[in-house]
C-alpha cells in the first residue's frame, strides 16, 4: 500500500467505517428497504410501518440516502436499483441474511486486541449458536453462494462426473447449481444434522430432491460416505487449525474413487500471507471466532492436497469478488 493513500482523512475514514456498517445493519434489521418495495414513503409513514420514532427514522433514512442506498425527493424516500436488487427481502439477490451475520459478528471485532493477546477466540461459532444467529449464518451463506455459484459452475468442469460429495455444504447451494449444470450428476450434501431443515427447503425449492440427498454428520468424527468421483469443499478449511484442515482434506480424498476430482474453494492468501486484503482480514475474523482457524495460503492448501495423495494439483482461473479461489487435484 503506497504512502500517498495514507493521510489523516483516510485513516479517520477507515477508523469510523463501522458507522456506515452499523447504519446499514440497522436498516436491514428494521427491514426498511422491503417496506419501500411498494413505493416511496416519508419518515412518518416509515416510522408507523416499522414501529419506530419518526425523528430517529428520518435520521436513518437520510443516512441511507447519503450512502447512496436510498433516493430522496422532497420528504419521501425510495429504493435505489442496488437496494431493490440486494436489500429487499423478496428479491432473488437478497443479501440481508449475510448483513445480519456481519451484525452478529460486530461485537467480537471490538475485542480483537484481546484475541490477539491471547490467541484465542472471543465468540462462539455462528454455525453452532443461537438459532437466529445460525439462521442468519446459513441463509447468508446460501444468498452469497447463489450469487457466486453461476461463475463457479462455469469454471469447474464436472461433465464426466456422476457422484459429487458437497462436504460441509450447508443448504446445498453449490450441489444444486452443479446438478442443474450437469444433468447426469447426483450429489450428497454432508453437514451437521441441524442444517438439514435449511437444506431440505432449499433442495425442494429447486425440485432436486430426487438427485440431491442430505447426510447428517460431523466431518471431524463421523465416517464419510464413499464412492464419489468428485468432492467439493467450499469455505470449510478456514474454520480449522492447520492439522485439522489437513485431516479433512485427507478424509475427503479417501471418499473419492481413483481418478476422482477434489476441489477446494476458499479465501486463499498469497504465499507471503500479506494479501489479498479480504483473506488477510478474514483470517482475523477466524481468530475471533474459532479455535485455530485462519485463511490459508495457496502453497499451504497445495501441500495438504499432496499429503493426501493428490496429484495434478492446480489453481483454476476463477477469482471471486472477495478473493476466493479454487484449487483442484486428482486422487
Amino acid at each position: 500500500m503506497n504512502l500517498e493513500k495514507w493521510n489523516p482523512g483516510k485513516l479517520l475514514e477507515i477508523s469510523g467505517a463501522y458507522w456506515q456498517s452499523c447504519a446499514l445493519h440497522a436498516a436491514v434489521k428494521l427491514d426498511v428497504f422491503s417496506h419501500l418495495e411498494g413505493g416511496p414513503l416519508d419518515a412518518a409513514q416509515m416510522a408507523e410501518r416499522i414501529g419506530a420514532e419518526r425523528r430517529a427514522v428520518a435520521m436513518l433514512l437520510n443516512a441511507m440516502a447519503a450512502m447512496g442506498l436510498l433516493e430522496k425527493a422532497g420528504d419521501v424516500f425510495a429504493n435505489t436499483g442496488t437496494a431493490a436488487r440486494f436489500l429487499v427481502r423478496k428479491a432473488p439477490g437478497y443479501l440481508g441474511h449475510m448483513i445480519l451475520h456481519h451484525h452478529h459478528l460486530a461485537a467480537s471485532w471490538t475485542q480483537l486486541d484481546q484475541a490477539v493477546r491471547s490467541g484465542a477466540p472471543v465468540r462462539a461459532r455462528a454455525s453452532f449458536g443461537d438459532p437466529a444467529v445460525r439462521e442468519a449464518f446459513l441463509m447468508g451463506m446460501f444468498n452469497n453462494a447463489m450469487l457466486l455459484a453461476p461463475s463457479v459452475v462455469a469454471a469447474v468442469d464436472l461433465a464426466d462426473r456422476r457422484r459429487l460429495l458437497d462436504l460441509g455444504g450447508g443448504p446445498g447451494t453449490y450441489a444444486i447449481h452443479f446438478c442443474q449444470a450437469n444433468p447426469r450428476l447426483r450429489a450428497t450434501v454432508f453437514d451437521l444434522p441441524a442444517t438439514y431443515p435449511f437444506a431440505e427447503r432449499t433442495i425442494a425449492r429447486f425440485a432436486l430432491a430426487d438427485r440431491i440427498e442430505f447426510v447428517g454428520g460431523d466431518h471431524h468424527n463421523d465416517p464419510l460416505p464413499g464412492g464419489f468421483d468428485a468432492a467439493w469443499l467450499s469455505h470449510v478449511l478456514h474454520g480449522e487449525r492447520p492439522e485439522t484442515a489437513a485431516r479433512i482434506v485427507a478424509k475427503a480424498a479417501k471418499a473419492l474413487e481413483p481418478g476422482g476430482l477434489l476441489l477446494i474453494h476458499d479465501f486463499i492468501l498469497d504465499d507471503g500471507g500479506d494479501g489479498p486484503l479480504y483473506p488477510a482480514l478474514f483470517s482475523l475474523n477466524m481468530l475471533l471466532g474459532t479455535d485455530g482457524g485462519q485463511s490459508y495460503t495457496d502453497g499451504e492448501i497445495r501441500r495438504m492436497m499432496a499429503a493426501a495423495g493428490c496429484r495434478d494439483i492446480r489453481r483454476l482461473a476463477f477469482r471471486g469478488p472477495t478473493e476466493s479461489g479454487i484449487i483442484c487435484a486428482t486422487v
